[in-house]
Protein backbone atom coordinates (compact mmCIF):
# COMPACT_ATOMS: atom_id res chain seq x y z
CA UNK A 1 0.00 0.00 0.00
CA UNK A 2 2.79 2.46 0.84
CA UNK A 3 4.58 1.71 -2.45
CA UNK A 4 1.48 2.46 -4.52
CA UNK A 5 1.00 5.79 -2.82
CA UNK A 6 4.62 6.78 -3.36
CA UNK A 7 4.46 5.84 -7.05
CA UNK A 8 1.29 7.81 -7.46
CA UNK A 9 2.78 10.93 -5.95
CA UNK A 10 5.93 10.55 -8.06
CA UNK A 11 3.81 10.22 -11.18
CA UNK A 12 2.02 13.37 -10.38
CA UNK A 13 5.31 15.17 -9.80
CA UNK A 14 6.68 13.92 -13.13
CA UNK A 15 3.55 15.10 -15.04
CA UNK A 16 3.53 18.46 -13.32
CA UNK A 17 7.18 19.11 -14.16
CA UNK A 18 6.59 18.30 -17.84
CA UNK A 19 3.63 20.69 -18.06
CA UNK A 20 5.59 23.56 -16.50
CA UNK A 21 8.55 23.05 -18.83
CA UNK A 22 6.19 22.99 -21.83
CA UNK A 23 4.61 26.26 -20.91
CA UNK A 24 8.01 27.91 -20.44
CA UNK A 25 9.27 26.72 -23.85
CA UNK A 26 6.06 27.70 -25.74
CA UNK A 27 7.02 31.39 -26.42
CA UNK A 28 10.37 30.25 -27.79
CA UNK A 29 8.56 27.92 -30.17
CA UNK A 30 6.26 30.68 -31.50
CA UNK A 31 9.19 33.08 -31.90
CA UNK A 32 11.16 30.54 -33.96
CA UNK A 33 8.22 29.83 -36.28
CA UNK A 34 6.94 33.42 -36.63
CA UNK A 35 9.20 34.22 -39.56
CA UNK A 36 8.41 30.98 -41.36
CA UNK A 37 4.60 31.19 -41.22
CA UNK A 38 3.13 34.70 -41.31
CA UNK A 39 -0.65 34.89 -40.94
CA UNK A 40 -2.49 36.72 -43.73
CA UNK A 41 -3.75 40.20 -42.73
CA UNK A 42 -7.36 40.29 -41.77
CA UNK A 43 -9.46 42.42 -44.08
CA UNK A 44 -12.01 44.65 -42.47
CA UNK A 45 -15.31 45.05 -44.22
CA UNK A 46 -15.49 48.44 -45.92
CA UNK A 47 -18.27 50.66 -44.62
CA UNK A 48 -19.45 53.85 -46.34
CA UNK A 49 -19.67 56.68 -43.89
CA UNK A 50 -23.06 58.24 -43.70
CA UNK A 51 -23.41 61.97 -43.52
CA UNK A 52 -24.85 63.06 -40.19
CA UNK A 53 -28.56 63.57 -40.47
CA UNK A 54 -29.54 67.22 -40.39
CA UNK A 55 -32.09 67.99 -37.80
CA UNK A 56 -35.03 70.13 -38.74
CA UNK A 57 -34.82 73.57 -37.14
CA UNK A 58 -36.60 73.67 -33.84
CA UNK A 59 -39.88 75.55 -34.02
CA UNK A 60 -40.28 78.45 -31.63
CA UNK A 61 -43.89 78.13 -30.59
CA UNK A 62 -43.73 81.40 -28.66
CA UNK A 63 -43.73 83.34 -31.95
CA UNK A 64 -46.89 82.72 -33.94
CA UNK A 65 -46.49 83.08 -37.69
CA UNK A 66 -49.38 83.71 -40.06
CA UNK A 67 -47.08 82.94 -42.97
CA UNK A 68 -46.59 79.36 -41.75
CA UNK A 69 -50.31 78.79 -41.46
CA UNK A 70 -51.40 80.57 -44.64
CA UNK A 71 -48.63 79.70 -47.10
CA UNK A 72 -47.43 76.33 -45.83
CA UNK A 73 -50.55 74.91 -44.23
CA UNK A 74 -52.90 76.59 -46.74
CA UNK A 75 -55.37 77.48 -44.01
CA UNK A 76 -58.19 79.92 -44.67
CA UNK A 77 -58.71 82.79 -42.24
CA UNK A 78 -61.97 81.34 -40.94
CA UNK A 79 -60.13 78.13 -40.02
CA UNK A 80 -59.13 79.97 -36.85
CA UNK A 81 -60.94 83.32 -36.74
CA UNK A 82 -64.68 83.46 -36.20
CA UNK A 83 -66.68 86.48 -37.31
CA UNK A 84 -67.89 88.02 -35.14
CA UNK A 85 -66.20 86.91 -31.94
CA UNK A 86 -68.48 86.21 -28.98
CA UNK A 87 -67.42 89.28 -27.03
CA UNK A 88 -67.76 91.86 -29.83
CA UNK A 89 -70.43 93.81 -27.89
CA UNK A 90 -68.50 93.62 -24.61
CA UNK A 91 -65.13 95.12 -25.54
CA UNK A 92 -66.88 98.06 -27.20
CA UNK A 93 -69.84 99.56 -25.42
CA UNK A 94 -73.08 101.10 -26.60
CA UNK A 95 -73.05 102.83 -29.97
CA UNK A 96 -69.36 102.07 -30.41
CA UNK A 97 -69.99 98.32 -30.60
CA UNK A 98 -70.30 96.59 -33.96
CA UNK A 99 -69.77 92.98 -35.09
CA UNK A 100 -66.03 92.46 -35.42
CA UNK A 101 -63.13 90.11 -34.75
CA UNK A 102 -61.84 91.49 -31.46
CA UNK A 103 -60.34 88.43 -29.77
CA UNK A 104 -57.81 85.69 -30.39
CA UNK A 105 -59.14 82.37 -31.73
CA UNK A 106 -60.61 79.85 -29.30
CA UNK A 107 -58.47 76.94 -28.07
CA UNK A 108 -60.37 74.51 -30.27
CA UNK A 109 -58.93 76.22 -33.35
CA UNK A 110 -55.41 75.36 -32.21
CA UNK A 111 -55.89 71.92 -30.69
CA UNK A 112 -56.50 70.23 -34.03
CA UNK A 113 -52.84 70.71 -34.93
CA UNK A 114 -51.11 71.67 -31.68
CA UNK A 115 -52.37 69.23 -29.09
CA UNK A 116 -48.79 68.12 -28.35
CA UNK A 117 -47.66 71.69 -27.71
CA UNK A 118 -50.71 72.47 -25.59
CA UNK A 119 -49.99 69.59 -23.22
CA UNK A 120 -46.20 69.88 -23.23
CA UNK A 121 -44.56 69.55 -19.81
CA UNK A 122 -43.15 73.05 -19.78
CA UNK A 123 -43.03 75.38 -16.81
CA UNK A 124 -44.70 77.60 -15.79
CA UNK A 125 -46.92 76.76 -18.77
CA UNK A 126 -46.55 75.49 -22.34
CA UNK A 127 -44.64 77.98 -24.50
CA UNK A 128 -47.41 78.16 -27.09
CA UNK A 129 -49.73 79.79 -24.53
CA UNK A 130 -47.64 82.98 -24.45
CA UNK A 131 -48.91 84.00 -27.89
CA UNK A 132 -52.24 85.05 -26.45
CA UNK A 133 -52.11 84.90 -22.65
CA UNK A 134 -50.62 87.58 -20.41
CA UNK A 135 -49.43 85.63 -17.37
CA UNK A 136 -49.34 82.13 -18.89
CA UNK A 137 -50.62 80.44 -15.74
CA UNK A 138 -53.68 78.26 -15.24
CA UNK A 139 -55.07 80.72 -12.67
CA UNK A 140 -54.80 83.78 -14.90
CA UNK A 141 -56.73 83.47 -18.17
CA UNK A 142 -56.34 87.14 -19.24
CA UNK A 143 -55.29 87.65 -22.85
CA UNK A 144 -53.47 90.45 -24.57
CA UNK A 145 -55.63 93.07 -26.28
CA UNK A 146 -56.30 92.12 -29.89
CA UNK A 147 -54.73 94.46 -32.52
CA UNK A 148 -58.10 95.24 -34.14
CA UNK A 149 -59.18 97.07 -30.96
CA UNK A 150 -57.00 100.04 -31.85
CA UNK A 151 -56.30 102.28 -28.87
CA UNK A 152 -56.44 99.56 -26.15
CA UNK A 153 -53.89 97.56 -28.11
CA UNK A 154 -51.54 100.44 -28.92
CA UNK A 155 -51.64 101.52 -25.29
CA UNK A 156 -50.27 98.14 -24.20
CA UNK A 157 -46.60 97.30 -23.75
CA UNK A 158 -46.96 94.47 -26.28
CA UNK A 159 -47.63 96.98 -29.05
CA UNK A 160 -44.16 98.57 -28.72
CA UNK A 161 -42.58 95.57 -30.45
CA UNK A 162 -45.53 94.97 -32.78
CA UNK A 163 -44.43 94.06 -36.31
CA UNK A 164 -47.47 93.54 -38.57
CA UNK A 165 -47.27 90.53 -40.84
CA UNK A 166 -49.90 92.01 -43.14
CA UNK A 167 -50.19 95.05 -45.35
CA UNK A 168 -53.65 96.44 -46.01
CA UNK A 169 -54.79 96.67 -49.59
CA UNK A 170 -56.71 99.92 -49.95
CA UNK A 171 -57.38 101.34 -53.45
CA UNK A 172 -57.36 105.09 -52.84
CA UNK A 173 -58.58 105.85 -56.33
CA UNK A 174 -61.90 104.07 -55.80
CA UNK A 175 -62.52 105.68 -52.41
CA UNK A 176 -61.44 109.25 -53.08
CA UNK A 177 -64.87 110.51 -54.14
CA UNK A 178 -67.07 108.55 -51.73
CA UNK A 179 -65.31 108.14 -48.40
CA UNK A 180 -66.25 111.55 -46.97
CA UNK A 181 -69.96 110.82 -47.40
CA UNK A 182 -69.73 108.41 -44.49
CA UNK A 183 -68.86 108.82 -40.85
CA UNK A 184 -67.60 106.11 -38.50
CA UNK A 185 -69.03 105.24 -35.15
CA UNK A 186 -67.86 107.55 -32.35
CA UNK A 187 -64.58 106.86 -30.67
CA UNK A 188 -62.32 105.88 -33.52
CA UNK A 189 -61.47 109.02 -35.43
CA UNK A 190 -61.89 112.74 -34.98
CA UNK A 191 -63.21 113.85 -38.35
CA UNK A 192 -62.96 117.19 -40.06
CA UNK A 193 -65.02 118.61 -42.87
CA UNK A 194 -63.56 117.81 -46.25
CA UNK A 195 -64.24 119.01 -49.74
CA UNK A 196 -64.13 117.24 -53.09
CA UNK A 197 -61.81 119.65 -54.90
CA UNK A 198 -59.95 117.93 -57.71
CA UNK A 199 -56.21 117.63 -57.95
CA UNK A 200 -56.23 120.30 -60.66
CA UNK A 201 -57.33 122.90 -58.11
CA UNK A 202 -53.69 123.49 -57.20
CA UNK A 203 -51.53 122.81 -54.15
CA UNK A 204 -53.73 124.74 -51.71
CA UNK A 205 -56.85 122.62 -52.20
CA UNK A 206 -58.38 120.63 -49.39
CA UNK A 207 -59.38 117.01 -49.83
CA UNK A 208 -61.28 114.19 -48.21
CA UNK A 209 -57.96 112.58 -47.20
CA UNK A 210 -58.54 114.09 -43.75
CA UNK A 211 -61.40 111.66 -43.18
CA UNK A 212 -58.81 108.92 -42.57
CA UNK A 213 -55.55 110.83 -42.13
CA UNK A 214 -54.95 113.51 -39.54
CA UNK A 215 -51.79 115.00 -38.11
CA UNK A 216 -50.76 112.74 -35.25
CA UNK A 217 -49.90 114.38 -31.93
CA UNK A 218 -50.12 117.81 -33.53
CA UNK A 219 -48.26 120.62 -31.83
CA UNK A 220 -50.81 123.22 -32.84
CA UNK A 221 -50.38 126.41 -30.81
CA UNK A 222 -48.49 124.68 -28.03
CA UNK A 223 -44.96 125.73 -27.13
CA UNK A 224 -44.01 122.06 -26.67
CA UNK A 225 -42.33 121.23 -29.95
CA UNK A 226 -40.74 117.82 -29.33
CA UNK A 227 -42.32 114.44 -28.64
CA UNK A 228 -39.92 114.01 -25.71
CA UNK A 229 -37.79 116.79 -24.20
CA UNK A 230 -34.24 116.80 -25.59
CA UNK A 231 -31.32 117.20 -23.18
CA UNK A 232 -29.97 120.71 -22.65
CA UNK A 233 -26.69 119.68 -24.27
CA UNK A 234 -28.45 118.64 -27.49
CA UNK A 235 -27.26 120.75 -30.48
CA UNK A 236 -30.00 122.99 -31.80
CA UNK A 237 -29.68 121.86 -35.41
CA UNK A 238 -29.39 118.13 -34.59
CA UNK A 239 -32.37 115.85 -35.13
CA UNK A 240 -34.88 115.20 -32.34
CA UNK A 241 -38.35 113.86 -33.09
CA UNK A 242 -40.99 116.59 -33.18
CA UNK A 243 -44.74 116.52 -32.75
CA UNK A 244 -46.86 116.53 -35.87
CA UNK A 245 -44.35 114.46 -37.82
CA UNK A 246 -46.73 111.66 -38.83
CA UNK A 247 -50.24 111.27 -40.17
CA UNK A 248 -52.78 108.86 -38.74
CA UNK A 249 -54.21 105.88 -40.55
CA UNK A 250 -57.32 103.95 -39.45
CA UNK A 251 -56.37 101.46 -36.74
CA UNK A 252 -59.68 99.63 -36.49
CA UNK A 253 -62.40 98.32 -38.79
CA UNK A 254 -64.79 101.04 -37.65
CA UNK A 255 -64.66 103.22 -40.75
CA UNK A 256 -64.29 100.28 -43.12
CA UNK A 257 -67.36 98.46 -41.88
CA UNK A 258 -69.48 101.55 -42.44
CA UNK A 259 -69.70 100.46 -46.07
CA UNK A 260 -68.31 96.93 -46.06
CA UNK A 261 -70.81 95.49 -43.61
CA UNK A 262 -72.51 92.13 -43.71
CA UNK A 263 -75.83 93.93 -44.25
CA UNK A 264 -74.59 96.24 -47.00
CA UNK A 265 -73.16 93.46 -49.11
CA UNK A 266 -70.31 95.58 -50.52
CA UNK A 267 -67.24 93.44 -51.13
CA UNK A 268 -64.97 92.69 -49.46
CA UNK A 269 -67.28 91.69 -46.62
CA UNK A 270 -66.10 91.55 -42.98
CA UNK A 271 -65.96 87.76 -43.26
CA UNK A 272 -63.37 88.03 -46.05
CA UNK A 273 -60.22 88.95 -44.13
CA UNK A 274 -57.99 88.27 -47.12
CA UNK A 275 -59.83 90.85 -49.20
CA UNK A 276 -57.83 93.59 -47.47
CA UNK A 277 -55.16 91.93 -45.33
CA UNK A 278 -52.31 90.66 -47.50
CA UNK A 279 -49.20 88.92 -46.17
CA UNK A 280 -46.25 91.23 -46.64
CA UNK A 281 -44.38 90.34 -49.81
CA UNK A 282 -40.76 89.25 -49.96
CA UNK A 283 -39.78 91.87 -52.56
CA UNK A 284 -37.47 94.61 -51.28
CA UNK A 285 -39.15 97.69 -49.88
CA UNK A 286 -37.80 101.16 -49.29
CA UNK A 287 -34.91 101.49 -46.88
CA UNK A 288 -35.73 102.59 -43.35
CA UNK A 289 -34.41 105.86 -42.00
CA UNK A 290 -34.84 104.62 -38.46
CA UNK A 291 -33.27 102.39 -35.84
CA UNK A 292 -34.74 101.27 -32.49
CA UNK A 293 -31.63 102.68 -30.83
CA UNK A 294 -32.53 106.21 -31.97
CA UNK A 295 -36.05 105.89 -30.57
CA UNK A 296 -34.72 104.47 -27.30
CA UNK A 297 -32.21 107.31 -26.98
CA UNK A 298 -35.06 109.82 -27.27
CA UNK A 299 -37.30 107.89 -24.89
CA UNK A 300 -40.05 107.43 -27.49
CA UNK A 301 -42.38 104.65 -26.34
CA UNK A 302 -45.64 105.48 -28.08
CA UNK A 303 -46.41 102.34 -30.09
CA UNK A 304 -48.15 104.09 -32.98
CA UNK A 305 -45.26 106.53 -33.37
CA UNK A 306 -42.74 103.66 -33.38
CA UNK A 307 -44.77 101.80 -36.00
CA UNK A 308 -45.03 104.82 -38.30
CA UNK A 309 -41.43 105.87 -37.77
CA UNK A 310 -40.06 102.39 -38.44
CA UNK A 311 -41.46 102.50 -41.98
CA UNK A 312 -40.09 105.91 -42.94
CA UNK A 313 -37.51 106.45 -45.68
CA UNK A 314 -37.20 110.14 -44.84
CA UNK A 315 -37.20 110.21 -41.06
CA UNK A 316 -36.90 113.98 -40.68
CA UNK A 317 -39.92 114.92 -42.80
CA UNK A 318 -42.56 116.61 -40.68
CA UNK A 319 -46.14 117.04 -41.90
CA UNK A 320 -46.80 119.93 -39.50
CA UNK A 321 -43.86 122.00 -40.71
CA UNK A 322 -44.98 125.56 -41.51
CA UNK A 323 -44.89 125.13 -45.29
CA UNK A 324 -45.90 121.48 -45.45
CA UNK A 325 -49.12 121.92 -43.49
CA UNK A 326 -50.38 124.44 -46.03
CA UNK A 327 -50.04 121.99 -48.89
CA UNK A 328 -52.78 119.69 -50.08
CA UNK A 329 -52.13 115.96 -49.79
CA UNK A 330 -52.18 115.57 -53.58
CA UNK A 331 -49.18 117.86 -53.87
CA UNK A 332 -46.93 115.01 -52.77
CA UNK A 333 -49.13 111.90 -52.91
CA UNK A 334 -50.57 110.80 -56.22
CA UNK A 335 -53.53 108.75 -55.03
CA UNK A 336 -54.27 107.31 -58.48
CA UNK A 337 -50.80 105.77 -58.57
CA UNK A 338 -50.58 104.63 -54.93
CA UNK A 339 -50.48 100.94 -54.15
CA UNK A 340 -50.63 100.34 -50.42
CA UNK A 341 -48.87 96.99 -50.91
CA UNK A 342 -45.83 98.74 -52.39
CA UNK A 343 -44.30 101.47 -50.24
CA UNK A 344 -42.33 102.79 -53.18
CA UNK A 345 -45.53 104.23 -54.64
CA UNK A 346 -46.46 106.31 -51.59
CA UNK A 347 -44.34 109.31 -52.47
CA UNK A 348 -41.39 110.03 -54.76
CA UNK A 349 -38.45 112.37 -54.56
CA UNK A 350 -39.93 114.33 -57.44
CA UNK A 351 -42.76 115.30 -55.10
CA UNK A 352 -40.23 117.55 -53.38
CA UNK A 353 -40.05 119.74 -56.47
CA UNK A 354 -38.69 117.55 -59.24
CA UNK A 355 -37.96 118.87 -62.71
CA UNK A 356 -37.17 122.30 -61.31
CA UNK A 357 -40.71 123.02 -60.08
CA UNK A 358 -39.51 124.61 -56.87
CA UNK A 359 -39.40 123.74 -53.15
CA UNK A 360 -36.39 121.50 -52.55
CA UNK A 361 -35.37 120.85 -56.15
CA UNK A 362 -34.30 123.72 -58.37
CA UNK A 363 -32.58 124.15 -61.68
CA UNK A 364 -29.42 125.16 -59.81
CA UNK A 365 -27.84 124.54 -56.42
CA UNK A 366 -30.36 126.82 -54.70
CA UNK A 367 -32.51 123.73 -54.07
CA UNK A 368 -31.52 121.74 -50.99
CA UNK A 369 -31.51 118.46 -52.93
CA UNK A 370 -29.30 120.05 -55.59
CA UNK A 371 -26.94 121.43 -52.96
CA UNK A 372 -26.60 118.22 -50.98
CA UNK A 373 -26.10 116.08 -54.08
CA UNK A 374 -23.43 118.53 -55.20
CA UNK A 375 -21.69 118.20 -51.82
CA UNK A 376 -22.03 114.41 -51.87
CA UNK A 377 -20.49 114.14 -55.32
CA UNK A 378 -17.53 116.24 -54.23
CA UNK A 379 -17.10 114.42 -50.94
CA UNK A 380 -18.57 110.89 -50.58
CA UNK A 381 -18.24 111.19 -46.78
CA UNK A 382 -20.69 114.11 -46.76
CA UNK A 383 -23.94 113.27 -44.93
CA UNK A 384 -27.26 114.56 -46.25
CA UNK A 385 -29.33 115.79 -43.30
CA UNK A 386 -32.23 117.77 -44.77
CA UNK A 387 -34.51 114.72 -44.97
CA UNK A 388 -32.55 111.80 -43.54
CA UNK A 389 -31.35 110.69 -40.13
CA UNK A 390 -29.07 107.79 -41.06
CA UNK A 391 -29.63 107.11 -44.78
CA UNK A 392 -27.81 110.31 -45.69
CA UNK A 393 -24.54 108.50 -45.10
CA UNK A 394 -25.15 106.13 -48.03
CA UNK A 395 -24.37 106.76 -51.72
CA UNK A 396 -26.83 108.88 -53.70
CA UNK A 397 -29.82 106.78 -54.81
CA UNK A 398 -30.65 106.66 -58.52
CA UNK A 399 -34.11 108.21 -58.08
CA UNK A 400 -32.56 111.27 -56.37
CA UNK A 401 -30.34 111.89 -59.37
CA UNK A 402 -33.25 111.36 -61.74
CA UNK A 403 -35.24 114.03 -59.89
CA UNK A 404 -32.76 116.75 -60.82
CA UNK A 405 -33.70 118.90 -63.81
CA UNK A 406 -32.24 117.67 -67.05
CA UNK A 407 -29.86 120.06 -68.87
CA UNK A 408 -31.55 121.90 -71.71
CA UNK A 409 -30.74 120.32 -75.03
CA UNK A 410 -28.86 122.52 -77.48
Amino acid sequence: MHRLIIRSQRGRATVSTAVVLGLLLLPLFWASTAGAIEPAPRRRPTQQRRAPAQRAPRIDYKNFSHRTHVEQQKLACDSCHTFPTKNWNEVRKGDEAFPDVVEFPEHASCLNCHRTQFFARERPAPAICSNCHVAVTPKNTARFPFPSLGEPFFASARAQSFAPEFDVYFPHETHADVVSFYRPAPGDLHLVRASFASASAGPQQTSNCAVCHETYQAQGTSDVEFVTPPPKSHPEDAFWLKKGTFKTTPRTHTLCFTCHSTDGGLEPLPTNCGGCHKLRGSEPQMQRDYTPQIAAKMGVKDAFTLLKWSRRSAGRFRHEFDVHKELGCETCHQTNAMNTLDERTFVSVKSCGGEGSGCHVESNTDGILNAEIDQKQKNPAFQCTKCHIILGKQPIPRDHLDALPKPASK
